[in-house]
């Protein structure tokens, strides 16, 4: 049973027989007798039928979110029997939203120290695609903004706030300055995440409700992309404040906290609500609880 129902959470993850099984490691005919057996033994039917994928029916929507509680809870189950032999063992992957990178280490190095018998895998993601992978179970937790956009059923712990800061290496014409607005940023050649990301999202709200429009001259995915063509001399950006420091580049560049408002949100780690959670989370929580800059945690 519990094989057949993460066949089909990855179907419904991939929306394509072909893909899923051969996510699955097994033939598309496999994978299609499982479903219908998972299907026979629910008396429902979970996948609208046709010559390609068109979807869950109601009944599989709904089996859908059992199936992630059914299996989560089994790996939990799992792994909490194995770290009670072994001790915290394996691999931990954490999906992080770009602007946050920086600080990963240091939840991964004090935690390593504690379970040197972990690895870990970093994942850079959007904070979309970090909910999606916690309520696919492909990740153990994510670090992504807390308070700006909807969280999905998770637990929360908030890490530190997020400044932001107009980043220039053209020192001339913002010699002496120790803030900016952010109309008067706006006004700026300006390169920025692209919008999918969320803390472009937040930049644009922000520059709005300053009444400034903003077209970005250059977009990226990539946090160094941006640094490399700021240090061009041709274009600024609006940067977290802790990405800046990452960088130490302070000599090169010019950091000026923005202004009017001087804006602030949450970037915390998130993980699947689940009771219990398996060790490997509790363990995370606790060390993202320990190093929170914010009393609140």
């Amino acid at each position: 049973m519990i094989d057949k129902l993460e066949m089909f959470m990855v179907l419904a993850r991939e929306q394509h027989f072909g893909h899923a099984a051969e996510h699955c490691g097994v033939t598309q005919p496999t994978l299609s007798s499982a479903l219908r057996q998972l299907e026979d033994h629910l008396g429902v039917v979970l996948v609208k039928r046709g010559s390609r994928y068109q979807g869950l029916t109601p009944e599989g929507e709904r089996v859908l979110e059992w199936a992630r509680h059914i299996v989560g809870s089994t790996r939990s189950m799992r792994d909490e029997m194995r770290a009670m032999r072994f001790g915290l063992t394996g691999q931990v992957q954490i999906a992080v939203i770009p602007t946050a990178l920086a600080m990963v280490h240091e939840l991964t190095t004090p935690f390593r120290e504690k379970h040197p018998d972990v690895s870990f895998a970093i994942l850079s993601r959007t904070s979309v695609e970090i909910q999606a992978l916690l309520d696919d179970l492909r990740i153990d937790a994510g670090i992504t903004y807390l308070d700006n956009e909807p969280l999905g059923r998770v637990t929360a712990i908030p890490l530190y706030r997020e400044r932001y800061h107009l980043v220039t290496s053209n020192m001339d014409d913002l010699a002496g300055r120790e803030t900016i607005t952010w109309r008067e940023a706006a006004k700026l050649p300006l390169c920025l995440l692209t919008p999918d990301m969320q803390n472009r999202r937040i930049i644009d709200q922000h520059l709005d409700a300053a009444g400034a429009k903003v077209s970005a001259t250059l977009e990226s995915d990539s946090m160094i992309a941006l640094f490399t063509h700021v240090q061009t001399g041709n274009w600024a950006s609006i940067m977290p404040e802790k990405m800046v420091e990452s960088f130490g580049m302070r000599d090169r560049v010019k950091s000026i906290p923005i202004i009017e408002p001087d804006a602030t949100h949450t970037v915390g780690l998130i993980a699947a609500k689940r009771e219990p959670a398996t060790p490997v989370v509790s363990a995370l929580l606790k060390e993202a609880a320990r190093i929170s800059e914010l009393q609140t945690a």
